[in-house]
């Protein structure tokens, strides 16, 4: 009888051992996180948090997939529809999805959910020196790149020139172009600028600044009627010494407005998922922060700054956990 039990029990042990390698795996979930175009900030940033998480995979449960995507707007709306499960978007995006604004008119997104804010994100207005164009309001007669339609870019354009009182239909030419393409269309003297909501340094910019045809960053001063409509707007500044061929390069840092970029998902995402990537992000900031320059001076204060839709409940546990709120 002994022997019959013992044999039973090493056939249930053999089985045990065949089987622990499937259901380990079945515990792995699979996320996609939504980024932007590749030669942007947001692409490389959505890399680094899935770097940190997929390094952790035994440890918290989730693999990663980083997907250049059309930015903000559509990562907003392929979160809402199911399609990525993370996005990074611009604080002024969602807030206007969340509230129904804007691209949302009407049709807000309920369901849309703050997990952290990432760099900073500063409206940047690349000129051709030949234009002639010394500050914002000097782009009358222009040809202006505020960018693709759907783009941040050219919402943050847009509320710009309604706040200073220039209509963009009429008072200049306003292209259309993906980022993507503004510099080599500027260094082609196509157009005499372009717009571009991004952390800094930028490699768009840099291509920007360091062509035969020269280039400057024009400052953009406090404009309180966009604050007083726009409260996710902030005054920031950017270090011209990043683009050291831009021929105003020796002006130090000059303002401009700004906003945080963030990381959202949607009340549907399993709350599990949501608290095991933002604790695999916030207990290896140190490494984050080393992965890009744009990351080089978050926070864990500082990334709770800038949400503009409220913290999904995953990210809540852990933030309240570790007394980063109560």
């Amino acid at each position: 009888m002994h022997k019959i039990f013992n044999r039973f029990a090493l056939a249930l042990l053999g089985l045990g051992m065949f089987f622990t390698p499937v259901s380990a795996e079945a515990k792995t979930t699979f996320i996609t996180i939504g980024t932007g175009g590749i030669t942007g900030v947001y692409y490389p940033t959505g890399g680094a948090i899935a770097k940190i998480v997929n390094d952790r995979a035994d440890e918290f449960g989730i693999k990663a997939t980083a997907e250049a995507t059309g930015a903000s707007i559509f990562n907003i709306n392929a979160v809402k529809g199911g399609n990525l499960d993370f996005g990074i978007a611009q604080a002024d995006s969602q807030y206007l999805a969340y509230n129904g604004k804007g691209e949302w008119e009407n049709a807000p997104i309920a369901e849309l959910r703050s997990v952290f804010s990432l760099a900073p994100e500063m409206i940047t207005f690349v000129v051709a020196e030949d234009s002639g164009i010394k500050s914002i309001d000097g782009v009358k007669g222009k040809t202006i790149n505020i960018g693709n339609p759907g783009s941040g870019n050219r919402q943050n354009a847009i509320d710009i020139f309604n706040a200073l009182g220039i209509n963009y239909e009429k008072d200049f030419k306003a292209e259309s172009l993906k980022a993507a393409d503004a510099p080599r269309m500027l260094q082609d003297g196509r157009i005499d600028g372009f717009f571009y909501t991004v952390g800094h340094p930028n490699g768009n910019i840099k291509e920007a600044t360091a062509g035969m045809r020269k280039a400057r960053i024009i400052p953009i001063p406090e404009i309180k009627a966009l604050f007083d409509v726009a409260p996710y707007y902030s005054m920031d500044s950017i270090d011209m010494a990043q683009y050291p061929e831009a021929t105003n390069a020796s002006e130090g840092k000059i303002p401009t407005v700004g906003m945080k970029a963030t990381l959202i998902t949607s009340a549907n995402v399993d709350e599990e998922v949501v608290y095991n990537l933002t604790k695999a992000v916030f207990e290896n900031l140190e490494e984050l922060r080393t992965l890009h320059p744009a990351l080089a001076n978050l926070t864990k204060e500082g990334m709770l700054e800038g949400l503009s839709a409220p913290l999904h409940k995953g990210a809540e546990r852990y933030y309240k956990e570790v007394g980063l709120i109560k």
